[in-house]
């Protein structure tokens, strides 16, 4: 039978990773914060009405799931620095694919829920108008 060779990270390159994972994932976290500022900015700037109130939720969802994907992502690469052999690695992996394919399926069906919701709240401005031409 095959021994469970272990697959010791040596400390300070563990150190040195750990490290940089933090720094990438401060900048992903400051760029997502920073393009949401941004959008926020875009939008306010628009006349208020029910479509862009709808598109503003939608927005304001999508970041979030962003924001929430891109920490799952750092924090599982950030376990992967323990792993102390090719079994922990494919173990981590593992549950990080499968936790992140159900939030997934969630975030998309929260999304297409709200899409729904704001072309629903569309739709009767568009009867109206064809109404009132008439």
């Amino acid at each position: 039978m095959a021994q469970d060779v272990p697959y010791e990270i040596p400390q300070h390159l563990r150190e040195i990773g750990e490290r940089r994972v933090d720094q990438a994932r401060i900048t992903c976290i400051q760029f997502i914060d920073a393009m949401a500022e941004a959008s926020s900015m875009w939008m306010s700037a628009m006349p208020s009405n029910d479509v862009l109130s709808g598109f503003r939720v939608l927005q304001e969802r999508v970041l979030r799931f962003a924001k929430q994907n891109t920490e799952a992502g750092f924090a599982m690469s950030s376990e992967l620095f323990g792993a102390k052999n090719v079994q922990d690695l494919l173990a981590i992996q593992n549950r990080y694919a499968q936790t992140q394919t159900q939030t997934y399926v969630l975030q998309t069906q929260e999304l297409g829920r709200l899409m729904v919701e704001t072309v629903q709240s569309i739709q009767p401005t568009k009867q109206t108008s064809t109404t009132e031409a008439q």
